[in-house]
């Protein structure tokens, strides 16, 4: 079968382009870099525990071997070389910790730790007469371990790391002259410390191909990671339908964030059904990029690369969805409430009008944040990238519930969108009716362990007035979300401009830019 035909050029990359992505053409991506960063801080605190085992079971050993005779108990050179490391590698344990540090600077800062690391370890082992007699032959310490572990974990460029690594396993040698220098060790000539300890610079070479390695690969993903003009960076986050990365357009410096999604979540199990699925999407797509509502998200672009992932370019916003919202704050006051379904109104009125059903609103689509001057600004979010409902059976459309991104969340499905029936835009107004129930409540119309059941319910049960769990709803409010909730979609508002009109009317003080400002001063400041 031909590959589907690409939406939109995808150039390819050059060197130049490369190295134009704020210079950052030879690193590692932002997310991996941070993940990188993040196991530097575990290995440093493992390394503290480490040091303070280590000295601790050679005073117990000590004591076995003199039968308690001699002064185990007694604290020498060594033991204050593992304090001060024991410090240092805690600190570096919540340095790293902080999220907002630069984890190139961090990393650099793990080559440092791993020198350190080495001058400590060649301390401790030549800081003894017994120690310093060790005899003459080649070896790999643990300075030469630690720096191949340090090449494998915490990822560097081969130059770092080559000069890091010759610095590290040249403490050993130091420690040999240092130990001569006190007149514990009488190894003869300066040749021996290199005869000694020349598998550890062997180790070193090994070291450098190691971030070769790393770097080729962090290359490659950096690539795979071009989306048209647009360059992927960290994971903002992932769900049913893909994953979304935060992106920057290559020439324009925009941000934007970027949603992958594979044909298979969208219902493709081979590659016919794949090519459909990527054709479906290019027609939705197209349609939900030609929405002009200020409060859908902004489509940039979208395409299909040679892999057929499918991708999505979108305004990157600034707030949050209204599920983390409640989930956090609580159930919201109804004027706010009204605000922001209004809102979602205008959203949807303009998509329906053109023949668009969302399928899938829920508080997890719905985001609130700050546009401009503007605060609890609504942005509708995923127009167009969910599969298109047909006339399938019950039994099939419940079946393909656990992918339920594909038809919509049980939470919020309307009772003929559960069917497989025919559906218009009543459905994301019965769904909104749902959302509303949340804001006021912070609770779902339906509780249900499995999908199934919940799916049920929507179908046969009679949702309980949002005021049993919710005081201060205004009489008229609860109508409306009640009669939005209604079996049959003849019996609920008809469209999106009427169920606007119905909120508008509603006697309420208004929800007001000053009330809004103040709310995201205290809760989510800047």
């Amino acid at each position: 079968m031909p590959k589907p035909e690409l939406i939109g050029p995808l150039p390819r990359s050059t060197p130049s382009d490369l190295r134009s992505s704020h210079g950052r053409a030879r690193e590692l991506p932002e997310d991996i870099l941070k993940e990188a960063s993040r196991r530097l801080g575990i290995m440093s605190l493992l390394a503290a525990v480490l040091w303070i085992l280590g000295p601790a079971f050679g005073h117990l050993a000590y004591r076995a071997i003199t039968n308690g005779k001699g002064n185990w108990t007694r604290l020498d050179t060594t033991d204050a070389i593992a304090g001060v490391t024991v410090l240092i590698s805690v600190g570096l344990f919540f340095y790293a910790r902080k999220s907002k540090r630069d984890p190139r600077f961090i990393l650099d800062l793990g080559l440092m730790y791993m020198v350190f690391t080495a001058l400590a370890l060649s301390l401790s082992l030549h800081s003894s007469v017994v120690a310093a007699g060790t005899p003459i032959f080649p070896m790999i310490t643990w300075i030469g371990a630690a720096v191949i572990m340090f090449a494998a974990i915490v990822p560097s460029t081969p130059k770092k790391t080559l000069i890091a690594g010759l610095i590290a396993v040249s403490m050993n040698p130091i420690g040999m002259l240092i130990s001569r220098a006190r007149g514990m060790w009488d190894f003869g000539s300066w040749t021996n410390v290199l005869a000694m300890h020349y598998p550890d610079y062997l180790l070193v070479g090994v070291a450098v191909v190691i971030s070769h390695v790393v770097t080729k690969l962090g290359q490659q993903v950096s690539k795979a990671r071009e989306m048209g003009s647009y360059h992927l960076g960290e994971l903002l986050g992932s769900g049913g339908m893909g994953e979304v990365y935060k992106a920057t357009h290559r020439m324009l410096a925009r941000p934007a964030a970027i949603k992958l999604i594979r044909p298979e979540m969208l219902g493709a199990a081979d590659e016919e059904a794949a090519q459909i699925a990527v054709t479906r999407f290019r027609r939705e797509a197209q349609a939900a990029a030609n929405l002009r509502s200020p409060h859908t998200v902004e489509v940039y672009d979208f395409g299909v690369t040679e892999d057929e992932t499918i991708y999505i370019v979108m305004e990157l916003l600034e707030g949050m969805d209204l599920e983390s919202l409640v989930r956090d704050q609580g159930p919201l006051p109804a004027n706010r409430v009204i605000h922001i379904l209004r809102q979602v109104c205008d959203s949807l009125g303009e998509a329906h009008a053109i023949g668009l059903v969302h399928r899938d609103i829920k508080p997890a689509n719905i985001h609130l944040g700050r546009v401009g001057l503007r605060h609890d600004f609504v942005k509708v979010l995923d127009f167009g990238l969910v599969k298109a409902v047909t006339d399938e059976s019950v039994e099939h459309t419940l079946a393909t519930i656990p992918g339920q991104m594909a038809l919509g969340t049980p939470a919020y499905m309307s009772p003929e969108m559960a069917l497989g029936e025919k559906i218009d835009g009543r459905a994301d107004i019965y769904a909104l009716g749902c959302v509303a129930y949340f804001l006021l409540t912070g609770r779902l119309v339906f509780e249900a362990e499995k999908a199934f059941q919940m799916i049920a319910k929507h179908l046969q049960a009679t949702p309980l007035p949002p005021s049993y769990a919710a005081l201060h709803i205004p009489a008229p409010l609860e109508r409306l979300v009640l009669m939005c909730l209604a079996k049959d979609p003849k019996d609920r508002p008809q469209s999106a401009a009427e169920l606007a009109r119905a909120l508008a009317l509603i006697d309420v003080e208004p929800w007001s830019e000053e009330q809004a400002t103040q709310w995201w001063k205290v809760n989510k400041p800047a």
